[in-house]
């Protein structure tokens, strides 16, 4: 057939089979996932910039007066630009979270889980669709932050590594759309996601060293500082603003790519089987 897909080959009259990757399915998926994000972005992406401000007026204001610094890997950083990018990358992942959490929860609940399960769409497009959607919310809320940084005075958020910025922002992005998917899979009402996030998410977040250099700790909370995934994404990501880290970069970056290989793994696992999605 003439105005026929050059991805589609024909079976039976009128059956037409994708093979490949089914490209117009899974843009339709992710503009769907965006618009639904989008459509309300005062709560979205513009809340969650205005409230991580509020977090550096307060800390700066309280904290960050009389030119007050931070030993971070031999240099002494001004506080203001040691707290800024683990606040912008902090907004990132938690928004990512909420919003990967949200999306086959909500067809649960509403009764549309059809809606993601009937198209023909394989379960690496599905998993695509969703976490780059959460993935795109990040970004948009930390661009968002930082834009809002960059014109604050006396807060200095210029890159100095764009590629560490790039990597981090992207690995933390994506760890915890991960993550957000497969609590989405599990809960069965919104109090499992919020549970999830009081408990899990927002606890590694605040513990992950956005508001303190854990060379100030005790060596036992130093270890459970390391043995936190969230610290490496902070650590990685104010690297590429300051050029200062307290973790080792490569390692918190292979580290990084590890986790999300295997929490995309569990994603896909999950979905293949059809675990609390199909009746």
């Amino acid at each position: 057939m003439n105005g026929q897909p050059s991805n589609w080959v024909q079976t039976d009259p009128g059956v037409p089979i994708i093979r490949n990757v089914n490209w117009g399915g899974l843009a339709t998926l992710y503009v769907k996932e965006v618009r639904r994000f989008f459509k309300v972005q005062l709560q979205t992406v513009w809340a969650p910039a205005v409230t991580t401000m509020l977090f550096l007026v307060i800390f700066t204001v309280a904290l960050g007066r009389d030119g007050r610094t931070v030993a971070l890997g031999g240099a002494a950083v001004p506080f203001a630009d040691f707290l800024a990018p683990g606040l912008i990358v902090m907004a990132m992942i938690q928004n990512s979270f909420a919003n990967a959490s949200f999306s086959l929860l909500v067809g649960k609940i509403q009764g549309t889980i059809v809606d993601y399960l009937m198209p023909p769409l394989s379960v690496g497009e599905l998993i695509m669709g969703l976490v780059g959607a959460s993935v795109t919310r990040a970004i948009l809320v930390g661009f968002a932050v930082w834009l809002a940084m960059l014109l604050w005075p006396g807060v200095h958020v210029l890159p100095s590594h764009v590629w560490a910025l790039a990597w981090f922002g992207l690995m933390g992005a994506m760890m915890l759309g991960f993550l957000g998917l497969v609590t989405s899979v599990w809960a069965e009402k919104f109090d499992h996601a919020a549970a999830v996030t009081n408990f899990v998410v927002a606890p590694l977040a605040l513990l992950s060293g956005t508001f303190y250099s854990i060379d100030a700790l005790s060596p036992t909370f130093q270890a459970i500082s390391h043995a936190n995934p969230f610290f490496y994404v902070i650590s990685g990501f104010r690297y590429g603003f300051v050029g200062e880290a307290d973790s080792p970069i490569l390692f918190g970056a292979l580290l990084l790519l590890g986790i999300n290989l295997a929490l995309g793994g569990l994603c896909y696992a999950l979905l293949k089987s059809g675990w609390k999605l199909r009746a």
